[in-house]
């Protein structure tokens, strides 16, 4: 009897815990809620991710409050993220570099972004543009991959440092477009824009919003942008897509997204969900965006997920056909 009395006391406390979870979900949010941002404040990620919270606390209705955590090139922010609660209080920005090249080109990444991660929707893109300093002898794509293959380990290209998103995409250009640009790493993409625009590496790629100046201005010359499509601030401009590249089209374009730790129950990962897209929807957020050179996404968890498995195993076989070992 008294056995069967405890086994009854149990059950009650088990589907008590339930009752209890189920009503958390249910009322969630009921207090701020935690946005991780990899980054410093101030660079492209922190801003979108700002507004983009804005938004979505007025859709959840609670604070949305970001926290920077900037460091080891996005790996302090996305592991903090992926050991926090998933109780749907703390969630973060995963971004082309933290979700699908930190965890191939970095030995001291210790985040698998489809284990420990789940992805909620992407939130936007931000095109990118590849110049040329005025004395290089070329202006088109045409051109200038001729010339570059003319001359092979002759003209320089700068990334942000090794193992970063631009040192992958020089080594993805070398072996589709078979040319060979010598590859020249900085201490990240201030620098080497400061380096482009000296001439010290004649062939250049940065987001499209940090060299709008210097392209208005005559500094830099663009010959190609990786966007979905052509920008409306550089119509005459063709997309990487347009000359049988969509694989360098694709690696090209920085992108942003919303993800919580992998163990986030269901109903709190479709509650996020929802509120991002209804914000990404909003036609003040949209123009907020395009103002800062952004576009708005929005998209289904799924569709994500997807875009952060063919990102990873892109980069895989660009780093295995460069024959890059991990930094």
């Amino acid at each position: 009897m008294q056995s069967s009395r405890r086994r009854l006391a149990a059950l009650l406390v088990l589907l008590g815990s339930f009752a209890l979870q189920a009503s958390a979900q249910d009322g969630y949010p009921q207090r701020p809620v935690k946005l991780i941002v990899p980054f410093a404040p101030g660079g492209s990620t922190d801003i979108v991710a700002r507004l983009v919270a804005d938004r979505m606390q007025v859709e959840l209705g609670q604070p949305v409050v970001v926290d920077n955590r900037a460091g080891g090139g996005g790996m302090i922010g996305s592991e903090a993220l992926a050991r926090a609660d998933a109780d749907g209080y703390t969630i973060g920005i995963g971004t082309v570099s933290t979700l699908t090249v930190n965890p191939i080109l970095l030995k001291a990444n210790r985040v698998d972004p489809l284990k420990e991660l789940a992805p909620i929707t992407m939130l936007a893109t931000v095109p990118s543009v590849f110049m040329v300093h005025p004395s290089f002898p070329g202006r088109t794509f045409e051109q200038v991959i001729a010339e570059v293959r003319a001359k092979p380990d002759f003209y320089n290209m700068g990334s942000s440092g090794p193992g970063s998103i631009s040192h992958l995409l020089i080594e993805a250009m070398n072996t589709d477009l078979r040319i060979k640009l010598r590859h020249i790493p900085y201490r990240g993409m201030g620098p080497a824009l400061t380096a482009a625009l000296a001439g010290e590496t004649l062939v250049s790629i940065d987001q499209y919003p940090s060299s709008a100046a210097h392209i208005k201005s005559g500094k830099l010359l663009p010959f190609a942008v990786g966007a979905p499509k052509r920008l409306e601030a550089l119509p005459s401009v063709p997309t990487l897509k347009e000359f049988g590249q969509p694989d360098l089209n694709e690696l090209a374009m920085t992108w942003f997204g919303l993800v919580a730790p992998a163990k986030t129950p269901s109903a709190i990962q479709k509650k996020l969900h929802d509120a991002a897209v209804a914000a990404l929807r909003d036609p003040a957020l949209v123009a907020r965006l395009k103002e800062v050179g952004a576009d708005a996404v929005g998209g289904s968890a799924d569709a994500f997920r997807s875009h952060i498995e063919s990102g990873l195993a892109r980069n895989r076989r660009i780093v295995q056909a460069a024959g890059i070992s991990p930094e």
